[in-house]
Parts: C-alpha cells; sequence; structure tokens
C-alpha cells in the first residue's frame, strides 16, 4: 500500500451503473485492492432496478459515493454528470463488469510526472466469463506522444484503463459528446490526445468483460452509424488517406455485423461499395466462413 497518501494525488474514478449486480462486487473489490490508495470512487447508478445499489451501499469504505440519478440517460450524459461531482485532479473509469490489476493506478499515476502528459493507457485483457478464459487485446505496441492520427488509423484505448488529467479534459470544449451512445469514448479521447502528450504502457493491466448485455454488442448498428456522422464532421481535419482508412474501418464493422446477423444481402452492397483491396478479401473470406467458427474468433459477438 502506498505511504503518504496526502502526497499522492487524488484519482476519482467514475463507475456508471445500470442493473450491474452481476459482476459489479468484483469491480469493486479490484479498486479496493489497488497499491495506489489515493482514490474515491463515484458511482453513478442510472436508475437501476436490481441490487447494484444494496451491494454497493454494503461497503463501509469513506471513498465511495453514490448517486443515483434524476432520469435514465445514456452512458455518455451519465459519464459528463459522474465527472461533474469529481474532486480528484486526474479521472480513471471503471465499469460494473470490468476489473482492475492490483497495481494498475500504480503503474499509470508513475507517467503524470511529466506535466505535458494529460493521458494514460494501457494494454488490457478480453474476458471471457472469468480470468481463465482471456485473450490479450493488443499484439502490437501501442502509441504514445502524439496520437491523433494513430488513434483514427487504429482506436485501440480500452476505457477501462484509461486515466485523465483533469484539467487538459477541462479544456475540452465539449465533454462526452451526448449524441454518441456507442463511440462516445472515441470522440473524446481522440479530441484530448490533440491538447496533450499521451503514454501508453504495453502490459495488460485490466480486464473487459465480453458478455451478451456489452452496449456495443447490442447496438452494433448504431456504432456505425455514429461513426459514420463523426467522420462527416471530421473530413476537413483529415487526410484523403486517413479518410479511406477510416472508412474502410466502418466498412468492416457494418460487413461483420451483417454477417453475424445473416444479412447477406447487406454483406454484397458493402462489397460492391468499398474499393477492391486486401480487406475485401478478408470480408470474403468472413462471408463464406460458417457463423459459428466465426463467433469464436470474434470474442465481442458472443453470448
Amino acid at each position: 500500500m502506498q505511504k503518504n497518501l496526502e502526497k499522492e494525488p487524488l484519482v476519482s474514478v467514475i463507475m456508471n451503473c445500470f442493473n450491474g449486480e452481476s459482476f459489479l462486487k468484483e469491480s469493486l473489490e479490484s479498486a479496493i485492492n489497488q497499491t495506489y490508495q489515493n482514490w474515491e470512487l463515484i458511482l453513478w447508478d442510472n436508475r437501476s432496478t436490481d441490487k447494484s445499489a444494496e451491494i454497493f451501499k454494503k461497503y463501509n469504505d469513506k471513498r465511495f459515493q453514490y448517486y443515483y440519478a434524476n432520469e435514465h440517460t445514456t452512458l455518455t450524459k451519465a459519464r459528463n454528470l459522474a465527472i461533474e461531482r469529481t474532486k480528484g485532479e486526474f479521472i480513471a473509469f471503471l465499469d460494473t463488469d470490468d476489473l482492475w490489476d492490483i497495481n494498475k493506478l500504480e503503474v499509470q499515476m508513475y507517467y503524470f510526472r511529466n506535466p505535458e502528459v494529460g493521458l494514460v493507457f494501457s494494454n488490457y485483457w478480453l474476458l471471457k466469463k472469468n480470468k481463465n478464459k482471456k485473450k490479450i487485446y493488443s499484439k502490437k505496441i501501442l502509441p504514445r506522444g502524439s496520437i491523433y492520427y494513430e488513434l483514427i488509423k487504429n482506436y485501440n484505448i480500452g476505457t477501462v484503463t484509461a486515466i485523465i488529467k483533469k484539467n487538459y479534459y477541462l479544456k475540452l470544449k465539449r465533454k462526452f459528446d451526448e449524441r454518441f451512445s456507442i463511440i462516445g469514448d472515441f470522440d473524446l479521447f481522440s479530441r484530448l490526445s490533440k491538447e496533450c502528450t499521451s503514454e501508453s504502457v504495453q502490459k495488460p493491466l485490466a480486464y473487459c468483460r465480453l458478455h451478451g448485455k456489452n452496449l456495443t454488442n447490442l447496438k452494433k448498428e448504431k456504432e456505425f452509424e455514429e461513426f459514420e456522422i463523426w467522420l462527416r464532421e471530421n473530413k476537413n481535419n483529415l487526410s484523403k488517406l486517413n479518410i479511406k482508412n477510416f472508412q474502410k474501418r466502418i466498412d468492416y464493422i457494418k460487413f461483420v455485423s451483417y454477417k453475424i446477423e445473416g444479412k447477406y444481402k447487406k454483406c454484397i452492397n458493402v462489397l460492391f461499395k468499398s474499393e477492391i483491396s486486401l480487406l475485401n478479401i478478408k470480408n470474403l473470406f468472413i462471408f463464406f466462413t460458417p457463423t459459428i467458427l466465426l463467433k469464436k474468433f470474434l470474442w465481442y459477438y458472443q453470448d
């Protein structure tokens, strides 16, 4: 455990909750067990109807704060409302179905000794039900420094891993864009990356749990609709190559989603509209792969 806590910056941990009783206890324990102990945890209850509040209130920890929303909102709005209650110099995120390694905060907070660093994130594990079945998120080196265009090319920030220096966050004219219910994290972190230096930790420091109730699983079509809105609004700031690569990413998300859902005509439409490239070859391979096998490769579509 850290000594002389008053010398360590306060980290405000945002936990947005809507009927999160299934894994809530595990998530809370992963915060309590941190080697870095100077934090507060704000649970924003988005009008849950399960036992989430009961589970949370059993903990006798002065660092725990509970807020019950006046109305049910989107996740992005809920995050904005929760952040308004923070007292820390730094903001971290831990959803009710995710987990942190014991030294997650301690490892990442080290990088904020550089005052130009405003965002630190790490690799993480994709977790299927329990820790015995997991897969590392990225086998490639995560970007660091000025990473805006890297994120446009290949977005690789897991929200559960991110820590933000609050003064950089406050410089943003828009915080979490409440129009985006799925890609709000991508939008915020990409804009934030223009304002500050970013650091990354190659070692996985968190676990993102995959299950059938994940928001991006349930609203995959909404996801690529929001990406298309984002691209239209940001084209003027991107090169032709950036735009091309981003559109390929949208087409890939569409294609896989349609294939999983058995919407084969829409798959073919995506193929015809896309430029001839290696992505088309990859999509053709996906098209002829049995859905049962495809789901084994694509964890994020599993129940």
